[in-house]
């Protein structure tokens, strides 16, 4: 689900904060700056907020966030829904015991992990990244807390890139982002 469908007038401010840098981080890519949307405070507390109005009341326990950007969004959101944060972080970043999920990038294989007892079972999580492209990241993060049975209830994302078809790697999880980024 987006919410651009829905035309909240919040909507418009955030998408045109986001700065498209073409050609980075190399030749063909048009890289979505979310830098830009943190330096406008209404618009990154638009944000948040729009998260905060969706998640509120529904007993989300766990604010799984991806690194890095994750990170950013997270734990706000997390702070005010009443929820834990649960960083999910590249490889031997976390100290103590971690469980780890491996996963397949267009490029080659990356690690997320998880401090072992962050999340239990039982535990209803959304996970957050600032953007879905591929899919591969949200999949992997959806494996590792369902894999010590915690219910993903959903993927939130700022933006998505519809056109690489992350959605359907998703196996029917429902994804709620905040705009879409379509290349012409």
């Amino acid at each position: 689900m987006s919410a651009y469908t829905h035309q909240d007038p919040r909507l418009h401010g955030i998408k045109t904060k986001i700065r498209v840098v073409p050609n980075f981080p190399k030749s063909g890519i048009m890289f979505q700056d979310i830098t830009t949307l943190l330096l406008d405070p209404k618009a990154f507390k638009d944000t948040i907020d729009l998260f905060v109005e969706r998640y509120k009341g529904k007993n989300i326990s766990v604010v799984a966030g991806i690194e890095a950007r994750g990170f950013i969004f997270g734990p706000p959101i997390a702070l005010a829904i009443g929820a834990k944060f649960v960083p999910l972080r590249k490889p031997k970043k976390l100290p103590g015991k971690v469980i780890s999920q491996e996963y397949i990038l267009e490029y080659g294989r990356d690690c997320l992990e998880m401090h072992v007892g962050a999340v239990e079972t039982g535990d209803r999580a959304i996970v957050v990244d600032d953007l879905i492209a591929t899919g591969g990241t949200l999949c992997a993060a959806m494996d590792l807390l369902e894999r010590v049975g915690a219910e993903v209830v959903e993927c939130a994302c700022v933006i998505e890139l519809p056109e690489l078809k992350g959605r359907e790697r998703l196996n029917g999880k429902p994804l709620y982002v905040l705009v879409e980024y379509f290349e012409i």
